[in-house]
């Protein structure tokens, strides 16, 4: 008899290396790069739950790590000695975060964001349209213009007009900036939560992403606390939360500065966050800091900076990972002053949220 046979699923089998590996590069992203602490984790774990084998120990592993080029010995301003990661390591916990958070996406051809217009672009599309005066030569579809001189004009007299001549309808491509404000400011880390570790993966995915899929795309990195600068995508796993307040106002300033530069039209701002802003660097260089509820004159300062970005065409994408209602009311009001969005997520769903407004507004933004 024929028919289906329904067996116990087993998944793709991994080598040793391979699961310590995807562990590690897990365990480093939690350690913000403490590549010790790291193996202290991943020692500890494997007491527990035997992640090596006798004929495979974490000693091992780590021996492979070196020679396979993801740790190097590195020297210490005391003159120890001690592992740190490699280039090899940081590309690797950025893939991994991609599948992470996005899942397995197929890389495209190297591409941008087509516009909904037509014109003289450069890249072909499957439409035609008749001859313009100034179309050039290189976009007249020669095998469909001569289809067209043979349809109008017969075999016998077989000639050619202007009415004749079609050509290849072609798109403008298009850049989209984008910058990446992430909160680091003590409260990430509060009441026992870990939120700058999805913050950090986020980020990390969004870059492998647009690197992979838009290469002529622009991501920048800003963190936030008592003030705003910008980080490398290198720095980012290593990135760690400071005893710092929330200056809203600098990483918007800093983030409006750097879109600023860029010469497409297309931008926008993500902002990761969960509290409320709570300083603000005053230009005699002092800070103004205030803890306890939302404060109207680092608030009204955060409207204003939220209204310019609108009068910019800079639309701000809130990302609350708070849930306190009276925190909600502002980032709703903050919302309304740049005509931006915000949602109000978990830690699990941060990255589905992000990539989807990505993708949206990629759609959405290119005119």
């Amino acid at each position: 008899m024929q028919g289906l046979r329904f067996s116990e699923y087993k998944g793709k089998s991994q080598s040793t290396f391979d699961r310590l590996l995807e562990v590690f590069k897990e365990l480093l992203l939690h350690t913000s790069g403490d590549v010790d602490e790291a193996i202290d984790w991943l020692r500890a774990l494997d007491q527990e739950y035997e992640l090596s084998t006798k004929d495979y120990t974490i000693d091992d592993f780590i021996e492979d790590l070196k020679k396979k080029g993801f740790l190097r010995e590195e020297i210490d301003d005391g003159g120890g000695s001690g592992l740190a990661m490699t280039a090899k390591t940081e590309r690797a916990i950025r893939h991994r975060a991609l599948e992470q958070v996005f899942g397995k996406l197929k890389k495209s051809q190297q591409g941008n964001h087509q516009t909904k217009h037509a014109g003289p672009g450069d890249e072909n599309s499957s439409d035609h349209r008749p001859y313009q005066f100034g179309d050039s030569l290189e976009q007249i579809d020669m095998p469909q213009s001569l289809k067209n001189a043979y349809a109008n004009n017969g075999i016998d007299d077989l000639r050619m007009s202007q009415d004749d001549l079609v050509v290849n309808e072609q798109f403008y491509k298009a850049q989209l900036s984008t910058v990446l404000m992430i909160d680091i400011s003590h409260s990430m880390i509060l009441y026992g939560e870990d939120r700058i570790t999805p913050a950090k993966r986020v980020a990390l995915a969004l870059a492998e992403f647009i690197k992979t899929r838009y290469p002529k795309d622009t991501l920048d990195i800003i963190v936030f606390g008592n003030d705003a600068w910008q980080i490398e995508l290198e720095e980012v796993p290593y990135l760690k939360v400071g005893p710092y307040h929330t200056n809203t106002v600098a990483g918007l300033d800093l983030a409006m500065d750097l879109l600023r530069k860029k010469k497409n039209s297309n931008k926008q701002i993500f902002m990761i966050t969960d509290g409320k802003p709570s300083c603000l660097h005053e230009p005699d260089g002092s800070y103004y800091k205030n803890s306890f509820g939302l404060d109207d004159y680092i608030v009204g300062k955060c409207y204003n900076r939220a209204a310019a970005c609108r009068r910019a065409g800079i639309p701000i994408t809130t990302f609350m990972i708070a849930q306190d209602p009276y925190l909600q009311q502002f980032v709703e009001h903050f919302t309304q002053a740049n005509k931006g969005k915000a949602f109000y997520t978990g830690l699990n769903g941060l990255g589905d949220f992000i990539f989807q407004d990505y993708e949206n507004n990629r759609k959405r933004r290119i005119n």
